[in-house]
């Protein structure tokens, strides 16, 4: 576990450590850089004596082409139990050094690790993946609950019920009241792949993780005869085809019924050596998406790149780019089309999280399912 300075949560716990990359969202990974450095600090306490080779988390390198020095898939037994002694509640980012539902992790571990979920009640734990097709998989087989729920009794007592899982029983499309299960969408593409598979996953809450935002994104939800719906489906859970059906009677309406939706979206711009500008943009529109479905937003940072109204210092030829909607970018001195916003690069802590003046730290205000 370790504080953090991450916006929308309190504390990281990483039973696992070690990813690879599979999208473009992934270039410019934070948690690869970081772990070949926490890499070489381990190799010197291991060095002086400090530190047991065995407790290392980063000695285990990856794939040189998707992953890096100590960012090999890595499971730690030893980090599943540290959530039960935390006294008070807390906003937990499971695994901000890896993904939960990378294909080199057990299904057996991943078990354990919703065992130690369960038996943490008080502590709301937030688990994001770029890999919500095996999740849903997972998280939809009965066999997988009663491991979790055996593997919970283990770690507190025969007191543990099935009851506390929140839902009717096996087969019913359990889910852990604490438990808010996301998925990343870095444009267009990604959502569409990953946000069917996320709805598709029994949960309590569903959320969007469009960080680092290299693209618009669209949350009405799946093409429809070539286009896409106007009611906002992904965001709302209404059918496509609209919010009531006429009875044949003609005078009732019968009930909407509403499926699975997203409670809350996070936006952001990227950070890092390699950071790729946000077009205002897509951030606004998220937003404006979420305001008008009535759903959680909250706007975790520009990242290196901001507009100009938002960058504190005098723009120069040097750190200055105009990006379009598309998400061409040219030098400013260069010119663009009309629909170019210039951005200036001035680093994370001078960008802030302001958009349109405006701090949006909003977070999910019911348990739905």
């Amino acid at each position: 576990m370790a504080d953090t300075t991450i916006s929308w949560t309190d504390k990281t716990w990483n039973p696992v450590t070690g990813c690879d990359r599979v999208s473009a969202g992934c270039d410019n990974c934070y948690a690869l850089g970081l772990a070949k450095r926490l890499k070489g600090m381990e190799l010197q306490r291991i060095a002086a004596g400090k530190l047991d080779p065995a407790k290392a988390k980063y000695q285990t390198d990856g794939d040189p082409r998707t992953s890096g020095p100590g960012f090999g898939v890595a499971m730690h037994e030893a980090a599943l139990t540290t959530p039960l002694g935390w006294r008070h509640p807390q906003k937990v980012f499971v695994n901000s050094m890896s993904d939960l539902f990378h294909t080199k992790i057990e299904d057996t571990f991943i078990a354990k690790v919703f065992a130690t979920m369960l038996a943490t009640p008080r502590h709301t734990y937030q688990v994001l993946t770029k890999r919500p097709p095996r999740m849903r998989a997972l998280l939809r087989q009965e066999w997988f609950w009663l491991a979790v729920v055996e593997e919970a009794r283990q770690l507190v007592g025969p007191l543990m019920a099935f009851e506390e899982l929140g839902t009717d029983g096996p087969g019913s499309g359990w889910f852990l009241s604490n438990v808010w299960l996301g998925t990343s969408a870095e444009d267009q593409r990604s959502a569409d792949i990953r946000v069917p598979a996320l709805l598709g996953t029994p949960a309590a809450v569903r959320y969007l993780s469009c960080e680092p935002l290299i693209g618009p994104i669209d949350l009405a939800g799946p093409v429809v005869n070539g286009h896409r719906p106007k009611l906002t489906y992904w965001l709302t859970g209404r059918p496509s085809w609209g919010p009531a059906e006429q009875e044949p009677s003609g005078v009732e309406l019968r009930p909407l019924t509403l499926g699975p939706r997203i409670d809350w979206v996070i936006a952001g711009g990227e950070s890092g050596p390699g950071a790729r500008p946000m077009h205002p943009a897509w951030a606004r529109s998220l937003r404006d998406q979420c305001a008008d479905a009535d759903v959680a937003f909250h706007f975790k940072q520009w990242g290196e790149w901001a507009p100009t109204e938002v960058a504190a210092t005098e723009r120069s030829a040097a750190n200055a780019l105009y990006i379009e909607r598309d998400g061409a970018t040219r030098p400013a001195a260069r010119g663009a089309r009309s629909d170019a916003v210039t951005v200036q690069r001035t680093g994370t802590k001078t960008t802030g999280r302001r958009l349109d003046g405006r701090v949006h730290d909003a977070f999910p205000s019911e348990v739905t399912r």
